[in-house]
């Protein structure tokens, strides 16, 4: 790569909330890379309800999922055009977009993993070689495909004397362990925003309850919280991964009576995802120091109370304090993925994922 190369991350994640763009600049001084713009592009509800219901088996699916496909590659290319002209940058400057595509299904246990995008359409549209599907080769060696991010938390944040947890709490959970020295591990927690954001949308209109003001007015519900939390993935030993499969809407419901009020319903999910996050950490990081949050759960004034109450003694804070916008560092991390893949490098941890072995991760589109 001539120059200090620059590549874009494109995230769309379990949320289904919209696109983050990031485009980031590597060089010699700092292997994770210099954020230097970022976009977010908001899904049309149309699509977003579309997304939705391919996440469960339906009449024509194939049909559907690539017409989502081409859907979501124009939306991306949006997103590249706005970054590029914001930031003015040409697109010849780019040397790749690492798009992590939209899951829609995410079934590790069956083999396989499906991030909807169509990456030939996106390398048209922008003239942008696109590296795409990184999950699917972890899962191949044996791992769960997820979560990924861990490697680039490793190379971006890990500190030589500091006991660092990094937790992302966007639709799912997920921790990144990173002691001073030794093995890094890292899996996910449960749900992060995913049954909060359906359960406000459902009884107020709105997709999510801004800095947990709803679910501060209700009140949790002991006996729903233990059904909810006998789920076997809490007690699954890590590596371990989740998605809309183990955690939905449906599966809600169906431990209700149906007397409950749907406040106190949402303070209650509050805490499932607080338990998620807390009984990982003191299963597998107790020694942890410093805890990060980053993902759209740093911004839940109630979540990060919760946190912090069940997690005395330690520091934990937005990962702000880092100085990395926490709506920023998935994005951040496919754009250095996407460079791994192009200098054959590793963009797994067998300790996070559980595959046999390190993996050159994604297929390269060629512009």
């Amino acid at each position: 790569m001539a120059g200090p190369p620059y590549f874009i991350g494109l995230m769309s994640g379990t949320s289904l909330d919209g696109i983050d763009a990031a485009l980031v600049q590597f060089d010699l001084t700092q292997f994770a890379g210099h954020l230097i713009h970022t976009v977010y592009l908001p899904y049309p509800e149309t699509l977003r309800e579309k997304l939705l219901e391919i996440h469960f088996s339906g009449d024509d699916e194939i049909h559907r999922a690539a017409l989502l496909s081409n859907e979501l590659s124009g939306l991306y290319s949006q997103a590249v055009s706005r970054l590029l002209a914001e930031s003015a940058t040409a697109p010849g400057n780019i040397d790749a977009i690492g798009c992590h595509g939209q899951t829609v299904r995410h079934r590790p246990d069956a083999g396989y993993t499906i991030q909807l995008a169509n990456p030939s359409l996106l390398a048209e549209l922008t003239g942008i070689t696109v590296v795409a599907d990184f999950r699917s080769r972890d899962i191949a060696a044996g791992g769960q495909g997820a979560p990924l991010v861990p490697a680039f938390h490793a190379a971006a944040l890990r500190h030589p004397t500091i006991h660092r947890v990094i937790v992302n709490i966007g639709g799912i959970s997920n921790l990144t362990d990173l002691p001073p020295s030794g093995k890094i591990i890292g899996f996910d927690c449960g749900p992060g925003n995913l049954l909060m954001d359906v359960w406000c949308q459902r009884h107020t209109g709105q997709q999510f309850d801004p800095a947990g003001t709803w679910a501060l007015g209700g009140e949790n519900l002991p006996q729903l919280f233990k059904k909810l939390a006998a789920h076997t993935f809490f007690s699954a030993p890590a590596p371990k991964s989740a998605g809309r499969e183990e955690f939905n809407l449906d599966w809600l419901i169906s431990h209700l009576s149906g007397d409950e009020s749907a406040q106190d319903v949402q303070a209650t999910l509050l805490k499932l995802t607080t338990y998620g996050i807390t009984q990982a950490i003191e299963t597998y990081s107790p020694k942890a120091q410093e805890i990060y949050i980053c993902g759209g759960g740093a911004h839940n004034t109630a979540l990060m109370q919760s946190l912090h109450t069940a997690l005395p003694g330690k520091l934990l804070a937005s990962i702000d304090a880092l100085g990395i916008s926490p709506d920023w560092l998935e994005a951040h991390a496919f754009a250095w993925l996407a460079r791994q893949t192009l200098l054959g490098l590793p963009g797994n941890l067998t300790e996070v994922t559980g595959a046999r072995h390190p993996c050159v991760l994604g297929a390269v589109y060629p512009a």
